[in-house]
């Protein structure tokens, strides 16, 4: 892609994108406060250590079907009658069945000592307490055994795991009442810009009102996180080091909007310098090339740049990875499909792109990857508009038909 010069853009001191990852995820460690929560509050936490089941599941043998348990070699052939014996329900106990007899069962009864088969009942005839089955059954059928599903000492849920409703109830299952997760993560929040103003503000000349915020809030609760909003920060040097200096005293990570670049009311860069360390500032991508990462005082920082395509972007590709690590999260990577494009895409860049797209299904059935008409960084709309991310290789001309990544919202934005 040419710059307004005419000239393919230089790639300089940029980090590629799977560096810059790396060393982000490198830095990344979890809180070392951990919290022991009743199960009904532990959904969306993230387990810190491993659940290991102290119990079988099932913890006996039990009837898969509505039927009768009986001995398989009480039956030798379709047609035997049997007595029935007793009447055992899911929670009742079971008495050891008598020879040459058969117990009416339920779905999830226990099965009575020396009964070895269930026959479903609509393959049985009852009259009063005579029983004629009607098929010639198989040792085993129709039973569900001791541990079949879990084994005591098993490790049922990896430390690491965001607890989603399966996993509670997966837990419950084995008795647990509580659970060791890490606390949330703390994040404090700051835009920067004298041209930013709130929702609800008159909106006069040369003014915007402050997106960023509110869709970095949004995107940081859907992680689970604790915002700190520090508001909107004046440009100037001395502001922007004292929001990330009260930043570094409140949270766990500070993160910025807008800043980072190197205009003349760009302070984010200076300020990270002048109070700790910055480890990575530009990396080869678009958009959001100027990325920068550091310490203040030993809390890690993230700056984002200002326009809001780039902010949500980038937030998707390094914050989310790096506070899902700092959760304790193991699972940090969304899952990459691959999709044939729907039209030419001849603009290769030497920056790897993540284009704004959808899918779409053609004529055939086929799923194909429609991009979004505009590269600008301050369509915001634009994102609302799709469903993904197309991922183009750096200089990669592509035709309709080639295959390129697609990173769903629904992976991303979980």
């Amino acid at each position: 892609m040419n710059n307004a010069t005419g000239c393919m853009p230089t790639l300089d001191g940029l980090k590629s994108y799977d560096d810059a990852l790396a060393l982000l995820l490198d830095h990344a460690q979890p809180p070392a406060e951990r919290q022991r929560l009743a199960l009904r509050d532990c959904l969306g936490r993230v387990l810190a250590q491993p659940l290991v089941s102290a119990i079988d599941v099932p913890a006996w043998d039990n009837s898969a079907m509505d039927g009768y348990a009986l001995r398989a070699a009480d039956v030798p052939r379709a047609g035997i009658r049997l007595r029935v014996s007793q009447r055992i329900a899911a929670g009742s106990p079971a008495m050891p069945l008598q020879p040459g007899s058969a117990a009416r069962i339920f779905t999830g009864a226990p099965v009575p000592e020396g009964a070895d088969t269930v026959v479903i009942q609509e393959r049985c005839e009852r009259d009063g307490d005579t029983l004629m089955v009607g098929i010639e059954p198989q040792a085993g059928a129709n039973i569900n055994r001791a541990g079949q599903d879990i084994r005591r000492g098993a490790e049922i849920i990896a430390a690491g795991t965001r607890l989603l409703p399966q996993h509670i109830g997966l837990a419950a299952s084995v008795g647990v009442p509580e659970l060791d997760v890490y606390r949330p993560l703390r994040v404090a929040l700051f835009s920067t810009g004298d041209e930013l103003l709130m929702p609800g503000e008159k909106l006069t000349a040369g003014k915007i009102y402050n997106s960023n915020l509110f869709t970095a809030t949004g995107l940081l609760q859907s992680l689970g996180c604790e915002v700190v909003d520090l508001g909107i920060i004046a440009d100037t040097l001395q502001a922007t080091r004292e929001a990330l200096a009260s930043g570094a005293a409140q949270a766990d990570l500070i993160l910025a909007s807008g800043g980072v670049s190197v205009g003349e009311e760009d302070h984010v860069k200076p300020a990270v310098e002048s109070l700790g360390t910055l480890e990575m500032w530009k990396i080869a991508i678009r958009p959001g090339k100027p990325v920068a990462f550091g310490h203040i005082s030993g809390t890690p920082f993230l700056g984002t740049p200002g326009n809001p395509v780039s902010l949500f972007v980038t937030f998707l590709l390094f914050a989310r990875p790096f506070i899902l690590r700092c959760q304790g999260r193991t699972d940090v990577m969304p899952r990459l499909i691959q999709v044939a494009m729907a039209a030419d895409w001849p603009r290769a860049d030497p920056r790897r792109e993540f284009v704004r797209a959808r899918l779409q299904q053609d004529d055939d059935g086929v799923l194909r990857v429609q991009v979004h008409p505009s590269r600008s960084s301050a369509v915001l709309s634009s994102v609302t508009w799709a469903d993904g991310l197309a991922v183009i290789p750096e200089n990669t001309p592509l035709k309709a038909g080639d295959r390129v990544g697609f990173l769903a919202f629904s992976e991303l934005l979980r």
